[in-house]
């Protein structure tokens, strides 16, 4: 348990290995193994995950105009599910390291990602993104949360601005991944809970990974001098599903 967490992951033993010692002959030659169930909300704040397009909807209607009663409670994600990723997804990214393009260890909560800072950390680490590219942009998050403890869900958090979206669209990213849940708190917009995901799942078709973990991947990044990188990702194959846990690997 943790503040950030809002469904707590939720496990439990079918089977183990208590009482193997004094169970009968007959029962040790059936009963071998081990195993358990395992639940999870990975949509939130502390899971790493991809973000389908069926994960949001705006006055009523997902991406390309599909209606947003298609994510049925009974059935799920009958249209943009997670299957459309379910081979995998092999691609060039980037890293942008926004706290090393500042001279910090991490952004403040209170201070969002600007187009401006994606511009100057492409530029100081030599860097293009270019259609396609998976784009991972490093706000320090997960590295202030090692180092201070979970924030607490509902207080301020830094993620890029929703004003970076027309940034991503004259890039042409095919997703983009942070080390934070994806929308600065508070959104600063009245009626807006999430801009940034409704903007890029909505209005974009730009898929997100959430709760990224980049800190190996950004000092590997620091000593190479390479901030380009081959990136593979592959979703669990779930079927009608919004999202999926995944465990993203940068190859150099």
């Amino acid at each position: 348990m943790a503040p950030d967490i809002t469904y707590q992951v939720q496990r439990f033993m079918v089977d183990s290995g208590e009482g193997r010692d004094t169970d009968t002959e007959e029962r040790r030659l059936i009963r071998r193994g081990a195993a358990e169930f395992i639940g999870m909300v990975f949509h939130g704040q502390t899971i790493t995950h991809i973000d389908a397009l069926s994960h949001y909807s705006w006055n009523a209607q997902l991406y390309n105009g599909q209606p947003a009663n298609m994510i049925t409670s009974r059935e799920g994600a009958q249209t943009h599910s997670i299957e459309l990723a379910e081979n995998g997804i092999v691609t060039k990214g980037v890293l942008l390291d926004i706290p090393k393009a500042h001279g910090v260890n991490w952004l403040d909560p209170d201070r969002p990602v600007m187009p401006e800072d994606l511009e100057q950390a492409a530029e100081l680490h030599g860097v293009s993104i270019t259609e396609g590219d998976i784009l991972l942009v490093r706000t320090g998050n997960y590295k202030m949360r090692l180092s201070e403890g979970a924030n607490i869900n509902g207080n301020p958090a830094t993620a890029c601005h929703v004003a970076c979206t027309p940034w991503f669209k004259e890039k042409g990213i095919a997703m983009l991944g942070t080390d934070t849940s994806n929308d600065v708190r508070p959104s600063q917009y009245d009626k807006i809970t999430a801009p940034l995901h409704t903007v890029s799942l909505v209005t974009l078709g730009l898929w997100l990974i959430d709760n990224a973990n980049l800190e190996d991947l950004a000092i590997m990044c620091a000593n190479t001098g390479r901030y380009e990188f081959m990136l593979t990702l592959a979703p669990l194959r779930l079927h009608k599903v919004t999202g999926s846990p995944v465990n993203p690997i940068a190859l150099f």
